[in-house]
């Protein structure tokens, strides 16, 4: 899946599997790691620093429950992504001033991938964008018919796993494509 996404254009790759042993997890890092460095594209793993380093991913994706962005940041050290998920302005904050890269944010919408809690939509993401200063990446539920929405709203990026997975990878990011060029554009006019 990985190596379709990137060769669809999907910018970055973010491991995240919490069923797999540490040590298969290792292994698939290794490998997505080859597949993104050679097309250029990001590699982020979820809630595992170890594996994060070990696997030279360019950065680690922590919850709520996960290791503090501070503590994380002295051992991954300064060239690396720490991205945070947040579910409230508070957490937002939070992750902000603990030194977090970007946040990612939601669910937006209802989604069927994990039990996110209740849809945090739009507006939240809106009074989000007017706090922070770092790069929001809205997570959860969104599909290409609803991206331009999310945008609009103040995500600088999206993260989609079932909008690009499910079916077709290379088609799915196409349709996603076409309608952020039309979310530019309209915005440009």
């Amino acid at each position: 899946m990985a190596r379709q996404a990137v060769r669809a254009g999907i910018g970055t790759i973010q491991l995240r599997d919490k069923e797999m042993s540490k040590r298969a997890l290792y292994k698939e890092a290794l490998v997505i790691r080859q597949i993104t460095r050679r097309h250029g594209a990001l590699f982020i793993v979820n809630d595992h620093i170890d594996i994060a380093l070990a696997a030279d991913a360019d950065g680690v994706h922590l919850g709520q429950d996960d290791m503090p962005a501070e503590e994380a940041r002295r051992i991954m050290g300064k060239r690396k992504i720490i991205g945070i998920s947040t579910h409230s302005l508070g957490q937002a904050l939070k992750a902000q001033d603990a030194g977090a890269d970007y946040i990612g944010f939601g669910p937006m919408f209802h989604t069927s991938t994990k039990d996110a809690g209740r849809p945090k939509g739009t507006k939240m993401l809106s009074r989000i964008r007017g706090s922070i200063n770092i790069p929001i990446v809205a997570i959860g539920g969104i599909t290409w018919e609803n991206v331009s929405e999310v945008l609009s709203a103040g995500a600088d990026s999206c993260a989609v796993a079932s909008g690009i997975l499910s079916g077709n990878i290379k088609a799915n990011a196409k349709k996603f494509f076409r309608a952020i060029e039309q979310q530019i554009e309209s915005a440009q006019a």
